[in-house]
């Protein structure tokens, strides 16, 4: 079992209500039934042809022989068929080729492919990712030459931002762009690293949406546009060499299953890009991506976890070992290790934090929904919300899912530590999430420095208003009345914090004001998903007395659930606090020679 179907579902439709989005003209020729169909096929092809490559893809890693990138020969069948049924452009127009579905929907099929294998499912979604791009903000003609392959899985798309010499400061890229006799062609030279699926044998060709500066262009951020860059041109129905080679490929820690390559773009003066949208605009164009990206990132964070879980729950409720504290009888038979309090504990973080994320994604997803189906005042809500919140939906699963899978590593004990069992991979896989798409530092200055004090801080009012929407809906039960009490205190602690820190600001103390900027969304992650597990409380409480007995384990496990984190989670909002609101200065104060 490498995830919860009844979880999933309790989330989507019990908790979101996701069936409701067929009430929009867009999403109307759906309904529970189509969306039971989708995420059952994407259990059969997690199940039968993604599960079984797990462990293989992570001993076999990709190679680079004879210039060219060789992935688990699997790779190619499970591409082919996420092509063929449409997984790739799921969500798009039905005149694009696409099925029109719901972005929460294909979210949680995603998480389905994520648990199972985290490196076998990132191809084809990527792929999609990139094509929105170009049917985004390209022409027709780009559309027409590049996106069809794509959706099929004949041809693998990337995003190709990071160089030597540029990670997160994307303004200092040196990729350049020198344009052609024609018009949207340019000569691009450069190296790109660390490119997810930039080169591999399971498909004909690999399209890159790379970001480089036209010669001549503003400096800086300013001076970014967005490139089509394959690896074979197509011209005249070939596919001609485009002097994009794979220059070295880079061995993993985890997610050993998909490459990361080096790129050498224009060596021989032979690789032409097309400019997507305007010049310049590069960066702007690739914040849609990347946005899309930082869901992605924390569905995969979760997924890995989830995995995680499952592996140390099954192992917990068969290993006996000791006895409990009470019994002091060494000639009666050992417990199992899940009737040890401490073990308990351990289950209990690994599960608040995974379903406490998995809800946090999914509200995020269906937000992307009601953006794209919905106008005025309902729109712009959801719209400022989601902003605020993905820094938050990227940064708190990938950073606790570490410490998650670290906790089921602690379950096994020995064996946790050896590659008889998975967690060890899980646990070498989750570590790269806090790094991709921003690290967590870029994303704390993010949700500090800009989304809290944007249009005048809406956002973080709307955000405020939606909690308050829980809190009075779970004050109408008497029993979640201490949640709601604890909530609320969380929340004025925070915003108490938040006060602080902006007045700090409004002095123009800018570095005080930002130094401890990833505290303050660690902070604001405990209350997210506090809040989020007062919304499943509400739900669990309401269902609970008409349940069957299956149903009411599950249901007394979600409460004992939210009993755990309000009791070991949301207490160290009051530490958080503390620090952010210190005068103690010392991360600035240090210098680099004390070191």
């Amino acid at each position: 079992m490498f995830y919860s179907k009844r979880d999933l579902q309790f989330q989507l439709f019990e908790v979101l209500d996701s069936e409701s989005l067929t009430k929009y003209e867009y999403f109307q020729d759906h309904n529970r039934e189509s969306f039971d169909m989708v995420l059952e096929a994407a259990e059969g092809i997690a199940t039968k042809m993604m599960r079984p490559l797990l462990t293989e893809m992570d001993r076999k890693e990709p190679q680079l022989v004879d210039g060219k990138i060789r992935i688990h020969e699997g790779m190619k069948a499970i591409i082919k068929k996420m092509g063929e049924d449409g997984w790739v452009n799921a969500a798009f127009r039905y005149d694009e080729g696409g099925q029109q579905l719901p972005t929460t929907i294909l979210n949680a099929a995603g998480f389905i492919f994520q648990a199972a294998n985290y490196s076998s499912s990132i191809f084809s979604f990527m792929s999609g990712g990139s094509a929105n791009l170009i049917r985004t903000f390209g022409s027709q003609e780009l559309i027409d030459r590049f996106t069809p392959d794509m959706y099929s899985g004949k041809w693998q798309g990337t995003m190709a931002l990071t160089e030597p010499d540029a990670g997160s400061s994307l303004s200092d890229i040196s990729t350049s762009a020198e344009p052609t006799e024609i018009e949207g062609v340019y000569k691009i030279n450069g190296q790109k690293i660390y490119i997810s699926a930039g080169d591999h044998d399971a498909c004909e060709n690999i399209v890159h949406l790379m970001l480089a500066k036209i010669k001549g262009g503003p400096i800086g951020a300013k001076g970014i546009s967005l490139f089509v860059v394959p690896q074979k041109r197509p011209e005249n129905g070939e596919l001609i060499d485009n002097d994009v080679i794979t220059a070295g490929i880079f061995h993993k820690m985890g997610y050993k299953g998909a490459p990361i390559a080096h790129l050498s773009i224009g060596s021989n003066d032979g690789a032409l890009g097309y400019l997507v949208g305007e010049p310049h605009k590069g960066l702007s164009y690739m914040f849609q991506l990347m946005n899309e990206a930082r869901i992605s990132v924390g569905l995969n964070a979760t997924a890995i976890g989830t995995a995680s879980y499952y592996t140390s729950l099954a192992y917990a409720k068969e290993r006996p070992q000791g006895r409990k504290i009470s019994e002091k009888d060494p000639t009666k038979p050992q417990t199992t290790i899940i009737n040890h309090a401490d073990v308990k504990r351990m289950l209990l973080f690994q599960k608040s934090v995974v379903e406490g994320s998995l809800a946090l994604l999914l509200y995020c997803s269906k937000l992307s929904d009601l953006i794209h189906v919905e106008e005025g005042e309902t729109k712009e809500r959801a719209n400022l919300l989601l902003d605020l919140l993905t820094p938050v939906a990227k940064s708190y699963p990938s950073e606790m899912c570490c410490l998650s899978t670290s906790a089921a590593v602690q379950v096994l004990g020995g064996a946790g530590y050896t590659t008889d069992f998975t967690v060890e991979q899980y646990y070498r896989e989750a570590r790269i999430h806090p790094i991709h798409e921003g690290t967590t530092g870029i994303h704390g200055l993010d949700l500090l420095g800009r989304k809290i004090t944007i249009h005048n801080g809406k956002a973080a009012q709307i955000f405020f208003e939606e909690v308050s929407k829980t809190v009075a809906k779970a004050s109408e039960n008497e029993d979640l009345q201490p949640f709601v009490e604890k909530l609320q205190k969380a929340l004025a602690k925070a915003q108490q914090a938040t006060g602080y820190l902006l007045g700090l600001a409004g002095k123009g103390e800018t570095e005080k004001f930002l130094a401890d900027a990833t505290l303050y969304l660690e902070m604001f992650g405990i209350i997210t998903i506090a809040w989020q597990w007062l919304n499943q409380g509400i739900v669990a409480k309401e269902k609970l007395n008409d349940a069957h007995e299956a149903d009411q384990n599950f249901y007394q496990g979600k409460l004992a659930t939210m009993r755990y984190f309000y009791e070991y989670e949301l207490v160290k909002v009051d530490s958080l606090v503390k620090r952010l609101q210190s005068t103690d200065s010392v991360t600035i104060d240090m210098q680099s020679d004390w070191f």
